[in-house]
């Protein structure tokens, strides 16, 4: 069974949603104001890894992550750029979704954005006035944080001397601050604003994803994803105005990544110690080993971002692939009936398959279930050595391996067949290679090569893969 850290406890738990088979997931987005940086990204790439499980695992999922792209960042960027707020955010919105196709992670089923549902925002701060939780200073519209005794219950911290009247108008703001939070903001000058039935103004920023949440996947839902850095102030104020609102029990597992840090630093672009995807491909870095990497360490542990860890993953990967290829070659070369494993080697891969499971059922524990994979290979490479890796021991490592790339998405796609023109000129080399015309046999190696295309000389004849 899958158990799950939950920070609202603070232990891991069974896993069991509202609905039997089905799963109301919801992940904090990105607020639209610049490029994503790699940290961002280890929290989506996580989300994604977590519903790509839930669904191997059987589950239904849908999946909400909204886009902010109305906040104090935004609209002071899109000012200071002459732009309108719906053109800047536009840009950075469509770079966030390239970004995320080039990491292969999926797009949610649902993707709010923030200044279409201003509607839902107001009649939220509505319900809030009419219960009593909200007072208005100056045009705003503020949350009383003393009126909600829970309030803490997430970050743990103690409010319980919080005064009604201290108040905070700033979107983000640090753990030193025990202050009413703002709603709905008064309109200033120059800046973007709705006339509503609560006055001109426009949203704050914690009752967006209370609303949008809410409304695609209901007063009470079963996981909500965000980076440990919104543990306070964004989702224990969530809590509070969805809770007041309802009188219902917001959401049930809350789960929380760990930092991204570079040189113990968290990466933000405040520091100034960031990377963006971008960055790394101009680099010569692949999309697939930036996937790796993020995903290779426990969700709850920080990763340490370093060149060198980028190469490392590289390196796995590419003995990963290596042997992808291999069990194929094994496979094509059986007389294309479908032969079964032996025994042994069939134990060994359903060892491995529950070893996987096991990893990732215990809190999504990627690196152990990683772990897993890579001593099956070497477990199947000692088989090839001994001439015990035929092809029905390739059929069933590659269906295992594939399965978990189901999950992983980090393998390349790797074809099946050369194109006509490749495999001419590997057929002329094997040709110099006969005549003893080895400059020659060394020219069109080197040509394949700046192709992509790296040859291997086997007993068996010649082996190519797709660097």
């Amino acid at each position: 069974m899958l158990r799950l850290y939950n920070t609202l406890s603070n232990t891991e738990e069974d896993f069991h949603p509202i609905e039997e088979g089905a799963v109301k997931f919801y992940a904090c987005g990105p607020t639209v104001y610049n490029y994503a940086h790699i940290g961002n990204f280890r929290t989506f790439a996580f989300k994604d890894l977590l519903c790509k499980y839930l669904r191997y695992g059987g589950y239904r999922v849908t999946q909400v992550m909204n886009i902010t792209d109305v906040d104090d960042k935004t609209i002071q960027n899109a000012r200071a750029q002459g732009m309108t707020l719906k053109d800047y955010t536009a840009k950075y919105t469509e770079a966030f979704l390239a970004d995320c196709k080039t990491l292969r992670i999926d797009p949610p089923d649902i993707m709010p954005r923030a200044t279409e549902h201003i509607d839902e925002m107001v009649a939220l701060i509505k319900t809030l006035d009419a219960k009593g939780f909200t007072y208005r200073k100056d045009g705003s519209v503020y949350f009383d944080i003393a009126k909600f005794q829970g309030y803490g219950k997430l970050s743990k911290a103690d409010f319980s001397g919080a005064q009604t009247g201290v108040r905070v108008d700033a979107d983000q703001y640090d753990k030193a601050n025990s202050r009413d939070f703002v709603l709905w903001k008064a309109p200033k000058e120059g800046e973007d604003f709705w006339e509503t039935e609560i006055g001109p103004g426009r949203p704050g920023w914690h009752i967006e994803c209370s609303a949008m949440s809410m409304k695609y996947l209901g007063e009470t839902f079963d996981i909500h994803v965000g980076g440990i850095d919104l543990v306070f102030p964004h989702h224990e104020n969530e809590i509070a105005q969805s809770e007041c609102a309802t009188g219902k029990p917001f959401v049930r597992y809350w789960v929380h990544p760990e930092f991204l840090v570079v040189g113990g630093d968290k990466m933000s672009k405040s520091l100034g110690n960031i990377s963006t995807l971008r960055d790394l491909l101009a680099e010569g870095h692949t999309p697939e080993a930036v996937r790796y990497l993020l995903l290779s360490v426990h969700y709850r542990k920080q990763l340490n971002f370093t060149t060198d860890g980028l190469r490392a993953a590289q390196a796995s990967l590419q003995r990963l692939e290596d042997f992808v290829l291999r069990a194929k070659e094994k496979k094509r070369s059986s007389d294309g009936s479908e032969a079964a494993p032996s025994g042994d080697f069939a134990a060994e891969v359903s060892a491995a398959r529950a070893k996987f499971r096991e990893a990732m059922d215990a809190d999504i524990n990627a690196s152990a279930a990683l772990a897993a994979v890579f001593d099956f290979v070497h477990y199947a490479y000692q088989k090839d050595g001994r001439g015990e890796f035929g092809a029905g021991e390739a059929g069933a490592a590659l269906a295992f391996v594939e399965e978990v790339d189901s999950v992983f998405c980090i393998l390349r796609a790797q074809p099946e067949l050369l194109d006509e023109e490749i495999a001419a000129q590997i057929e002329a080399r094997q040709a110099a290679r006969k005549r003893r015309d080895f400059a020659e046999a060394d020219r069109i190696r080197q040509w394949l090569l700046d192709q992509g295309i790296q040859l291997e000389d086997t007993r068996e004849g010649v082996r190519w893969k797709r660097m």
